[in-house]
């Protein structure tokens, strides 16, 4: 049950009445007419601006529209008042009982209650993290790995079939740096000492690699030129690599679906079969580039390179997918990746990239585009820094991984509840400071101590009721005389619950999970004041002598946890049953 949807339909239901008397034209196109809350809850409990929409195309004016739909509304008995404000707003004001059904549904529907048909089924592919194999995930990787997971359980959650997806990129030169580097742990493991030379990876997590590297080769390769050993402990390190990623992972909550490796395009003729399709639709030429911004005629050489015609597509400059040389360039394997997942047949892809591949989403949405016929959109949601902070100074250094911070050094210091909530505290798109002590403080400028807390009052209260041989079940509960929850205070909870079936269709048209954490905190928000009412007024404490009067707002509390436990399954975090 959407509420704010089916206010929407008693609108349009209003207009086609107005239409059908002759005081609108016909032929209106009703899209646009949109009700939600008021950006000032003083003014009522929902807002529609279909007069201030439909105004140019009707020829009429906005407050004409206003006071003529306001009386159709207020006949349903749904709405109290439907007053007009400004230019032509109408402002609604609904009936108790309306707020007080919804906290019915809400029990009858369970974790359901919510839930959307939104995506129809719609296949999409989420690809998130895809960090290079060369070592352990970093703090910034974390957060595009809590971001893919939530948004992938938020887009499932709203009736898509969803794929998690991760692409190893395990076809280039940092491969390469990788083995010559675990091939120093493997000599330090017979005894030897290891020339990390500049340009390698200096973490002690490479000593376990050349360990197990000693179990399995023995000394073959001691002494041996890398024309002997490169391939072999290339493949190596990058197994246990991944090994590592995936244990990582798995520590933060994160499974994927799909590993694909950008090694197998290579030698297979994918990338081939890529750049032919697009040569197909002549959109591949060989050409020479204009020189970058910045550069001097002195210090660019003109060099004749086969390119995509990305500019067919909306990119700023042609692509370079072949060098002079004839090998390809880093963008070759890319497209045939991206050709591999439309071939796959999902209706939309999305992909999470770090904020420093910014210069690289035109390129990526035109070789969809032109894969796809324009059939199948892409989103590239860019990731911005994560800032570490821990006892007010700047926290840098891992020891295991020599020059960063961990994802394992994250969720070791706070687990993964925490640091997965803290991690959807802002929007994607916006830097995000993360203090180590902030986020195990138990006070309201925590959100997720706040959100957490407002779920473990509710267990206590429900544990609270069945001491006192109450019926707490979901089903009785159901059945509560609903009527008796009319304290603006209780009002205001249920409103606030109402909210949810809306929130969960705009977070997943924009693909914003970080909207669901804000909505919780404003949900804890509502039940903790509701709970701290109760201090001043005993008539709002949720266990009453009078036994309909508990059953009542007990119900409430566990509409509540609905909620919150549905909010937080989306985020990925587990709902605490008591605060220790």
């Amino acid at each position: 049950m959407n509420l704010f949807a089916d206010i929407r339909g008693l609108v349009l239901s209003c207009l086609e009445a107005l239409t059908a008397d002759g005081l609108l034209p016909d032929g209106l196109d009703f899209a646009n007419v949109a009700v939600e809350p008021p950006r000032d809850a003083s003014h009522g409990d929902m807002a529609t601006n279909a007069a201030m929409v439909l105004a140019k195309p009707a020829g009429l004016p906005p407050r004409q529209i206003a006071e003529a739909l306001a009386p159709r509304l207020m006949a349903d008995p749904r709405v109290e008042t439907a007053e007009v404000a400004g230019p032509g707003f109408l402002n609604l004001r609904l009936a108790a009982g309306v707020w007080q059904d919804l906290v019915q549904v809400a029990l009858q529907q369970g974790q359901a209650y919510g839930r959307s048909d939104l995506g129809k089924g719609q296949r999409v592919n989420v690809e998130f993290v895809s960090a290079n194999p060369t070592g352990p995930m970093h703090v910034g990787h974390v957060r595009g790995a809590v971001f893919g997971d939530a948004l992938a359980a938020l887009l499932a959650y709203a009736g898509h079939e969803v794929t998690r997806e991760y692409y190893i990129n395990d076809g280039g030169g940092q491969v390469d740096v990788l083995a010559r580097s675990a091939y120093e742990r493997y000599r330090e493991a017979h005894g030897l000492s290891p020339e990390i030379a500049e340009g390698l990876y200096p973490g002690d997590y490479l000593k376990p690699v050349g360990e197990a590297m000693k179990a399995k080769f023995g000394d073959t390769f001691l002494d041996k030129g890398e024309q002997y050993w490169l391939a072999e402990v290339r493949d190596f390190a990058t197994e246990a690599m991944m090994t590592m990623i995936r244990e990582d992972l798995a520590a933060l909550g994160v499974t994927m679906d799909v590993y694909s490796s950008e090694k197998a395009l290579y030698g297979t003729g994918k990338i081939e079969a890529a750049i032919d399709r697009l040569r197909d639709m002549d959109l591949i030429y060989e050409g020479v580039l204009e020189p970058p911004k910045g550069k001097t005629p002195e210090d660019w050489e003109p060099r004749e390179q086969t390119l995509f015609r990305s500019t067919a597509h909306g990119d700023d400059v042609d692509r370079p997918v072949k060098k002079s040389d004839g090998s390809w360039t880093y963008f070759a394997p890319d497209i045939a990746y991206h050709y591999d997942k439309v071939t796959r047949g999902f209706d939309l892809l999305i992909d999470v990239l770090g904020a420093d591949h910014g210069g690289y989403v035109k390129r990526l949405k035109a070789v969809v585009a032109a894969l796809s016929e324009n059939r199948v959109p892409l989103d590239v949601k860019l990731i911005q820094l994560v800032k570490l902070w821990k006892k007010g100074e700047p926290f840098k250094m891992s020891k295991r991984a020599g020059t960063f911070v961990t994802l394992r050094d994250v969720v070791d210091e706070v687990g993964a509840d925490v640091t997965r909530f803290v991690m959807l505290t802002r929007k994607n798109d916006a830097p995000l400071d993360f203090d180590f002590d902030k986020v195990l403080e138990q006070s309201k400028d925590n959100p997720v101590f706040y959100v957490q807390y407002a779920h473990a009052r509710i267990r206590s209260v429900l544990r609270k009721a069945e001491e006192a041989g109450l019926d707490v079940s979901d089903a009785a509960l159901a059945k509560a005389d609903l009527a008796q929850l009319a304290h603006e205070a209780e009002l205001a909870v249920a409103k606030k619950l109402a909210e949810w079936p809306r929130l969960v269709e705009i977070a997943a048209k924009g693909n914003e999970p970080h909207r669901v954490a804000f909505y919780l905190y404003d949900l804890a928000s509502e039940f903790h004041s509701l709970w701290n009412r109760g201090n001043d007024l005993p008539h709002l404490r949720f266990l009453q002598e009078d036994e309909a009067a508990s059953t009542a707002k007990i119900a409430l509390a566990r509409a509540t946890g609905v909620v919150i436990s549905a909010g937080l399954g989306i985020l990925g975090v587990t709902p605490v049953e008591e605060m220790r």
